[in-house]
């Protein structure tokens, strides 16, 4: 092995060029950064959301309302929906395990039973929350609603 023959792997070099290493270069001076301002000086970095002096969008966007941080995110879920599921997996109770396995919900979802559709068979439904219309469509079919 010869170490004057020795590369770098190919691939691994992103420039041809040194940039700023004298006139030779074709790049001294300057180092293709211009000349004066904020960008030519070393140890530059631009802040997140700058717009070169222009008012910064974050800025220009009116900010007014409340926003609940305690707020209560629900996945809704339809009667139709549990009808399908039931008619699919044949099964007579529906929980977030069953929503799960059909791919309706995700794993920390939070589901409320929404009235849309209609049951045809008797079911018992664990849900976080139900709408009334949902409540009252379960349990006339004698099925029970029960909150988590």
């Amino acid at each position: 092995m010869d170490l004057s023959r020795l590369k770098p792997a190919k691939g691994s070099k992103h420039r041809d060029k040194r940039l700023g290493r004298g006139e030779g270069s074709r790049r001294g001076g300057t180092s293709t950064r211009g000349h004066k301002g904020h960008k030519s000086r070393s140890g530059y970095s631009q802040k997140v959301g700058f717009e070169g002096g222009q008012m910064p969008y974050i800025r220009r966007v009116p900010k007014f309302g409340f926003s609940n941080k305690k707020r209560v995110e629900y996945r809704p879920v339809n009667l139709d929906i549990l009808q399908q599921v039931a008619d699919k997996l044949g099964v007579e109770v529906i929980d977030l395990e069953v929503l799960r396995q059909a791919g309706i919900i995700s794993k920390n979802d939070k589901v409320k039973i929404l009235g849309r559709g209609e049951l045809k068979t008797k079911l018992e439904v664990k849900a976080h929350a139900f709408s009334k219309s949902a409540k009252e469509a379960i349990e006339a079919l004698n099925g029970k609603a029960i909150i988590i």
